[in-house]
């Protein structure tokens, strides 16, 4: 697929083409549909798929205050339109100078000379042209007139519903995301470049990915459990806040997304997250310690419908050396490969409470499968205790 930014760059498109024009704000199953449709003419006709749409949307432009939540960026919006085998998108700028041109103008300068449309494909009640006096009706005639062909979309419903944008805002608004997503045709998904922030959730041990919301109101707030595309083969998993953080007077919407069992350098990476299940609403708390123990509260929640291990319980596994302890270190870093720290928390309290430091040898921290050591008699002594700082693993050496 080709993106055409602007009517000055239509030299780069074909003359001659099957056409539609809207919106497509989150490119739902209706969508699709009709893209479906205008593949299947442009094939029959020997013609490319042209989509026209506008930047900003119209109503942004005249009445910014009444116009609704985007479902999709324009990045995210180009992805999908290239998915349902569009060959073209012509996006048009959408200004005052823009909106002065009038429904005349709109069809023989644009949709004629410089498309040369064949087949065009819109709403009953599209409109167009300066002071909306274009209609469907006037390009009925024009059609007849110019030699090309118009047609009306039709309704696509699902269960009594009728497939809209606006019905996949209110499926959101009342927080069925799997009734958004069988609208839609694709998970309910906010992309985005990671960028830095003021760091505070990793100040309380809940480092977030951060993502602007911009100008875009999203139509989605509170926090949920997500999955996260972009970062590998697999989707990680996390769970994400969307607001605008009252507790620390937050002002701007972002998006802030904590991952799970995973700590990587994410700045300036582009990502997909997938909302999942809604969690609760954003609220305001009254200390920093309050909203950490919600954020835990939180991150339990989204394990359990990930099905996750619940974090705060490691096996700490104490070693016995056979080989004594000059090569201590060399030793089960060659084998794990993980950096070198200090003993955790629960180390040092059992230290504080028996004195004894060096006596246990070597201490590896693992989760739910061994740790396979090299040169090692089995455990000598296990213990229960709390994991160390943010990761699932953690190895250590005493002295």
């Amino acid at each position: 697929m080709k993106l055409i930014r602007g009517i000055h760059n239509l030299s780069q498109a074909p003359h001659g083409c099957v056409l539609t024009i809207g919106n497509f704000d989150g490119v739902h199953r209706g969508h699709q549909a009709l893209l479906q449709r205008l593949r299947a003419e442009g094939r029959q006709r020997g013609l490319p798929v042209v989509v026209m749409i506008f930047e900003p949307q119209p109503l942004e432009l005249f009445a910014a205050d009444k116009a609704p939540a985007r479902l999709t960026r324009l990045r995210e919006k180009l992805s999908y339109l290239a998915e349902s085998g569009v060959d073209y998108v012509l996006c048009v700028r959408f200004d005052r100078r823009f909106a002065a041109l009038t429904a005349q103008d709109f069809i023989s300068e644009l949709l004629v000379r410089r498309l040369g449309v064949q087949f065009l494909a819109v709403g009953d009640d599209f409109r167009f042209g300066a002071g909306r006096q274009g209609d469907f009706l006037l390009l009925q005639k024009a059609g007849a007139e110019y030699g090309f062909d118009v047609t009306s979309t039709q309704t696509f419903c699902e269960g009594g519903v009728r497939i809209s944008s606006t019905a996949v805002r209110q499926a959101l608004a009342d927080d069925d995301l799997v009734q958004a997503e069988n609208l839609l045709g694709h998970p309910f998904t906010i992309s985005g470049r990671v960028v830095h922030g003021d760091e505070l959730g990793r100040t309380i041990g809940f480092p977030t990915a951060n993502l602007p919301l911009r100008r875009q109101v999203s139509p989605v707030k509170g926090v949920y459990a997500v999955e996260v595309t972009g970062l590998g083969d697999k989707p990680l998993v996390g769970v994400a806040n969307i607001g605008t953080r009252p507790t620390v007077a937050g002002v701007r919407q972002q998006l802030e997304v904590h991952l799970l069992d995973v700590v990587m350098d994410l700045y300036g990476r582009h990502i997909d997250v997938i909302l999942r299940k809604k969690i609760r609403n954003e609220q305001r708390f009254a200390s920093l310690d309050e909203l950490k123990a919600q954020i835990a509260r939180d991150e339990l929640t989204a394990r359990e419908f990930f099905g996750l291990a619940r974090p705060g319980i490691s096996l700490l596994v104490f070693i016995k050396p056979k080989y004594g302890t000059e090569n201590l270190m060399s030793d089960y870093k060659s084998t794990l490969n993980l950096p070198e720290t200090g003993f955790p928390d629960a180390w040092r309290s059992r230290q504080a409470r028996t004195g004894n430091a060096g006596a246990l040898g070597p201490m590896m921290t693992c989760t739910a499968s061994s740790v396979q050591r090299k040169k090692a008699k089995k455990p000598s002594f296990c213990m229960m205790a709390l994991p160390y700082a943010n990761g699932s693993i953690h190895i250590g050496h005493s002295g």
